[in-house]
This record gives C-alpha cells, structure tokens and sequence, in this order.
C-alpha cells in the first residue's frame, strides 16, 4: 500500500514539473476594413487609385477647338492602354478633366484593351479600376480588338461589343454611324458584312474604328498594307469620312488619303518613344514624346479634335468636314489642321 502511494508521488511530481501544459497560440484579431477610398465629387486622384469624380457642376463652354455645342456628338478615343501602370491612371485623369466643362458620354477604345492575364482582377485592375469614375458617371465604352486582347472580351458587358468581334453603332447625336471591325483576324465573312452595312447606311459620317493602322510613320510596325488593300476601297466607295486605329504606340494624323482622314491613338497607356519616323510624308501631326487620348466633336458636316497627352497639353487639333456623296450640295471645306 505504501508502495502505491510512493508510485501515485512521483507520478504527480513528475506532471508537475516535467511536463508543459500546450496551450493554443492566440489568435489575431482580423485587421480593420481598409477605409473608404471612393472618390468624392472635385477630389484628386491619387496613384493607383480610381480616378476621381467630375466637379458636380460642369460649365459650359467652348474648349480649346472644341464648341462645346448642345447637341453634338461628343466622344473620346483611346487606344493600346490596358496595362494598369500609373500612365494609364494618369490619362483616365486628364479625361475626366475634360468632361468636367465637356460632357461627352462615349468612349471608344481601338483595341490592346488588356495586356497581359485576362482574369476577372485583371480586368478589375487594367480596365474598372483606371476608368471607375467615368463607368460611375454613366460614360459608355464601346470596343474594338486588338492583336493582344482574347475575342471573349466581346462578352464583356462594359465593353458593349453584344458578343461580337464587329459591329455598327449608331448614337442619338447627330447622323453618324461607327463601324467597328475587326482587323487582327479578317475573314470574308466580315467582308461581305461590311459590304452590306456600309451599303446601307444612310447616315451622312461614316466612320470606321479598328486596330491595326493602314497608314502608319511608325518605325517598329508601319502601314498594314494587307489590311489598306482589301478594306480601303470599300471606305472610299461607301463614303467613309474618317478612320481611328491604334497598334502603335503614339499619336499620329496622317495625311488624307483618297479624301479619307486616319488617326492612330495607340498611346492611352502604352508608349513608344521616338518611334514615329521623322520627315514621313504620312504625316500630318504626330506626338510619340508621351501618353495620349483624342476628343472628338461632330456638329453638322463639321469634325472638330483636340488630341491631348498625359500632362494636360493639346498636342494636335483641327476641323475637318465630312465627305459628301456626288449628288448632295457641297459647303465649302474646312481643311484639317493641327497646332
């Protein structure tokens, strides 16, 4: 019995000072919301955030080279910008700028509209985040393709493409029609659409907007001829007036072609330096020193731009007017010019 309980002793003992009680680690606290970052009305944008809301109370007035007239067509046109980096931010800023005393309420994009992964936080990141103060605002972006981007980007809603690689949009101001089409993978089934719609249309500006540019300064790619070949007679016979392209990376105005006025607005996010060649007779105006976004106003048979960069600064601006069938009465033309 006394060797039982002796046994009992030194059992104890040894729980008590041989053994450590394990005791769970404690448990941080989860951290803090982060805090409320949505933009306010007139505040600046800050670096790697949404740009900030347009002042609540525009003024109207004209703007540069720009009317600002009630009811025209006004709209933006950006290009090769989807990457997320600060530049892009920086050009979403000077657009919301803009509309500040300039209220357009359309946006096309002429394709490289994501580079890079395509899941749903890099659209978040390349696309919603940079331009969340004008979707906010009810700005429509409208989409074209470019060699970079997936064709499942015609589902996405806010690129408004109704699930198709090209398409016609017609907005309520004045008689334009849009033609977006699709250039990195041209079929003769887009041909012949493009055969019939551009045939019907009655509307007196026809435009096209695509990517790949089919005239070009650009040293590291330059004009897609295939692309000239097989699509400009069909501009030029349907009374096409103007032509947005990106794919290079910088601002360029190219000299009319066949009556036809083409623009490259490929540096919205991307950029090239020093990559338009010097002393091209292609061009009419050009800027590869910086990003850059253009603004666009239709009044009658009048086209008014103002290509604008990353700081703030008009690079290139003009008028132009529209092309006229063989039977309509002709206005005298304003030429297009740049500063």
């Amino acid at each position: 019995m006394l060797r039982l309980r002796y046994l009992l002793l030194v059992a104890l003992l040894g729980v008590s000072c041989g053994a450590r009680q394990v005791v769970p680690a404690a448990v941080d606290p989860p951290p803090p919301p982060p805090p409320d970052r949505t933009p306010q009305a007139g505040a600046p944008a800050k670096p790697g955030t949404a740009a900030a809301v347009a002042p609540a109370n525009p003024i109207t007035q004209a703007v540069g080279t720009l009317p600002n007239s009630n009811g025209s067509l006004k709209f933006l046109v950006i290009g090769d910008m989807g990457t997320g980096d600060r530049p892009q931010y920086e050009v979403a800023q000077q657009m919301l700028n803009l509309r500040a005393n300039w209220r357009y309420n359309n946006i096309l994009m002429v394709g490289d509209n994501l580079y890079g992964p395509e899941r749903p936080s890099d659209y978040a990141r390349k696309f919603e985040q940079p331009y969340a103060a004008l979707l906010n605002d009810g700005v429509n972006f409208r989409a074209a393709l470019g060699n970079h981007d997936e064709r499942e980007q015609r589902n996405y809603r806010h690129f408004n493409m109704g699930g198709k690689s090209y398409y016609t949009w017609k907005p309520r101001e004045e008689n334009v029609r849009f033609f977006i089409l699709e250039s990195t993978y041209p079929d003769p089934t887009q041909i012949k659409w493009m055969q019939e719609e551009l045939k019907k249309s009655t509307e007196k500006w026809k435009i096209a907007v695509f990517h790949h540019p089919p005239y070009s300064s650009g040293g590291r790619h330059g004009s897609n001829v295939p692309i000239r070949r097989a699509w400009e007679p069909l501009f030029v016979q349907h009374n096409v007036s103007v032509v947005f392209n990106g794919h290079e990376h910088f601002y360029e105005r190219i000299t009319p072609q066949q009556g036809i006025v083409y623009f490259i607005v490929g540096s919205s996010g991307k950029l090239s330096p020093g990559d338009i060649r010097e002393g091209s007779p292609l061009t009419a105006a050009g800027f590869d020193r910086d990003q850059a976004f253009l603004a666009v106003e239709i009044e009658g048979d009048v086209m008014h731009f103002q290509a604008i960069s990353r700081t703030g600064r008009v690079v290139d601006s003009g008028t132009f007017t529209r092309r006229f069938t063989a039977d309509e009465k002709r206005e005298p033309a304003l030429t297009a010019s740049g500063r």
